[in-house]
């Protein structure tokens, strides 16, 4: 997750930035997602909750695989009293402050811990999709992004939206490729949207990686089309969150916040080889 502290709009604050169709507006002549050449091969809505704090077993783990949690709210482990809570409806993440003013919140990852034992799902290439109601309010940070199965030599991180609660009319889009440390690639865009658009009903977020091109789409009409980073030829993992904080402060942010989501998917574009792939395909 990139961190973003600029006035104004939020702009990265990593070495090598390039910023795409800054103030593009969705839905103008954006191409629709054709997936009728495409099989299911991951899918969760959320009717029961299959998850633990860091795994195995599980198809979710609450906490990331590198023990790099981040954000100003204490990502907490499934339970009772933990922030998840699933149903009919399918999933809440609820950030809300304890007895003694802190935040607590959720995540939710694909896969447990990092290393040649790492268990979950991850896939090469194929559509990534999450729909989701995001939560209003200055200092919330959700987010569906994806890394890099590989870390041998970098790690690789596509953000498919980070949303700002403290920027309304936006939201953003990052590639990352981060060396040694340092975020040696950081692309950006940011599309413009209506105030609520996000938080008053639910919306779908994805991206589609080609061995050639990586597509991102918001309600399945693109809005960023890029040459696939030769970095991200290997398989993805999923994480997404109610994080808080981001570089913006959360002391005006109301508890409880919460983040609804509906369902993630995954499929695979059939007429390409089957890549990487960890467990049963759904479909054949």
């Amino acid at each position: 997750m990139s961190v973003f502290q600029a006035s104004g709009r939020p702009l990265g604050r990593a070495t090598a930035i390039v910023l795409f169709w800054l103030g593009a507006t969705f839905g103008v002549g954006a191409a629709t997602l054709d997936l009728s050449e495409f099989v299911v091969t991951f899918e969760d809505d959320f009717r029961y909750l299959d998850a633990s704090a860091n795994g195995p077993g599980t198809r979710w783990t609450a906490h990331t695989p590198w023990n790099g949690d981040f954000g100003d709210a204490r990502f907490a482990d499934p339970g009772p009293l933990g922030p998840f809570a699933a149903g009919p409806e399918g999933l809440t993440i609820t950030a809300r402050k304890d007895a003694n003013g802190r935040w607590q919140s959720g995540l939710l990852c694909s896969v447990d811990k990092d290393g040649p034992k790492q268990t979950g799902f991850w896939q090469q290439y194929g559509y990534f999709e999450i729909r989701t109601q995001l939560p209003d309010g200055p200092g919330v940070w959700p987010a569906f992004w994806l890394i890099g199965k590989d870390k041998s030599k970098y790690s690789v991180e596509i953000d498919v939206f980070e949303y700002y609660g403290a920027f309304p009319k936006g939201f953003h889009t990052v590639q990352h490729i981060w060396e040694n440390g340092k975020d040696r690639l950081n692309l950006q865009h940011i599309t413009d949207i209506e105030p609520g658009f996000f938080t008053s009903k639910f919306n779908t977020f994805g991206v589609l990686i080609t061995p050639d091109r990586t597509k991102f789409y918001l309600n399945r009409e693109e809005i960023w089309d890029t040459p696939t980073q030769p970095e991200y030829h290997q398989p993805m993992y999923i994480l997404f969150n109610l994080a808080l904080g981001g570089g913006w402060p959360i002391k005006d942010l109301v508890s409880p916040a919460v983040m609804k989501v509906d369902y993630v998917r995954v499929w695979r574009d059939k007429r390409l080889p089957i890549g990487p792939t960890s467990g049963p395909e759904l479909a054949r």
